[in-house]
């Protein structure tokens, strides 16, 4: 009987043991390397999706995942892979950054982006943007070419100029399914005689888009880009372009990018806690990520993240219906998921 016992304590020691391994970065073998990235949160249901419109955003976000492990596999730097990923995707309309932007309520298309390496935490990040057809690659020349690390509107666009890069029409953010959007939301201002109306969850789908990379250096960068709020109003900033709140990357902890409603991101420093959670309280990537989508959860906002840790653990907790979202780990095939559960 005394063997039996002792028999199954020495199993349930064992046990937990391995489980204290498996959420213990500091335990975890580093992959060659790791890619993670988002399309928004938001409400997004299998049944209001048809079978085509599902294809197409598995589609963009396998290609980004593949895009991504290219420029990694060749031994591209983690900032190469974020920038060309982030690039590729605010070049689809099917996201809410880049050409497929929301609209302000004056009927522009104010972008804002941020990106940061997680080797010397250097930092660049752009807001208010109307010209500039890819935002994070102009925050990688304020990271690079710059004493600063964040201009805004016109003062941007003035300095990307001096960049070498391609300013265009507004009007090439022009898309009818944003503008229909902004058009629901006016008349519904008007009806309710109402002077600002947020867009309702159902109404609004955060398409903010993220992209985070683990080297085979073994350097982290994060990255975050998109068109804000529907019927933003006097210049409003979210938590994309903010360092800490949107976007953070430092090689001693993980790399994490935001999407959701910014202010509470931004109130609640969202980015930044999950690495302060690990550096500080010695928690495991997922279990940080987890009590920072809690705290956000509890202000009644909504959203998620994605994190990547120096080992190459991955999280993308949410408190939406659906987050689009993957990664993919040397030696593996990609992960793209758009549910809760898949």
């Amino acid at each position: 009987m005394k063997k039996t016992s002792l028999l199954i304590l020495l199993i349930f020691t064992l046990l937990f043991s391995l489980q204290c391994n498996s959420s213990n970065p500091n335990n975890s073998e580093r992959p060659d390397f790791a890619l993670v990235i988002h399309g928004g949160a938001g409400t997004i249901l299998k049944k209001n999706m048809t079978d085509e419109q599902e294809k197409a955003y598995r589609d963009i976000l396998e290609k980004a995942l593949r895009t991504g492990e290219k420029i990694l596999v060749d031994g591209g730097s983690s900032l190469d892979a974020v920038v060309e990923v982030i690039t590729l995707m605010e070049d689809s309309p099917l996201f809410n950054a880049g050409k497929g932007a929301v609209f302000t309520h004056e009927g522009k298309n104010e972008l804002d982006a941020s990106l940061m390496n997680g080797s010397d935490l250097n930092v660049g990040a752009v807001a208010g943007v109307t010209r500039i057809k890819n935002p994070i690659q102009l925050t990688r020349r304020v990271m690079e070419n710059s004493p600063h690390v964040l201009f805004a509107r016109d003062g941007a666009e003035a300095f990307a100029a001096t960049q070498g890069i391609d300013l265009v029409d507004p009007a090439y953010f022009h898309t009818e399914k944003r503008w229909k959007s902004l058009q629901k939301v006016l008349q519904k201002e008007a009806a309710e005689k109402s002077a600002y109306i947020k867009t309702s969850s159902d109404e609004q789908k955060f398409g903010t888009v993220g992209c985070l990379a683990l080297d085979k250096n073994g350097d982290l960068a994060a990255g975050t880009s998109t068109g804000g709020m529907t019927n933003k109003r006097f210049g409003r900033v979210g938590d994309s372009p903010i360092i800490g709140a949107g976007t953070y990357a430092n090689n001693q902890t993980c790399a994490v990018s935001a999407t959701g409603h910014g202010e509470y991101f931004i109130r609640n420093m969202v980015a930044y806690d999950i690495s302060a959670m690990m550096e500080y309280k010695n928690l495991s990537v997922e279990q940080a990520a987890a009590k920072a989508i809690a705290k956000v959860g509890a202000m009644k906002a909504t959203g998620g993240v994605i994190a990547l840790d120096k080992n190459g653990n991955i999280a993308m907790p949410f408190n939406t219906e659906g987050m689009y979202r993957g990664y993919i780990v040397a030696g593996e095939n990609p992960v793209v998921k758009i549910y809760k559960d898949n």
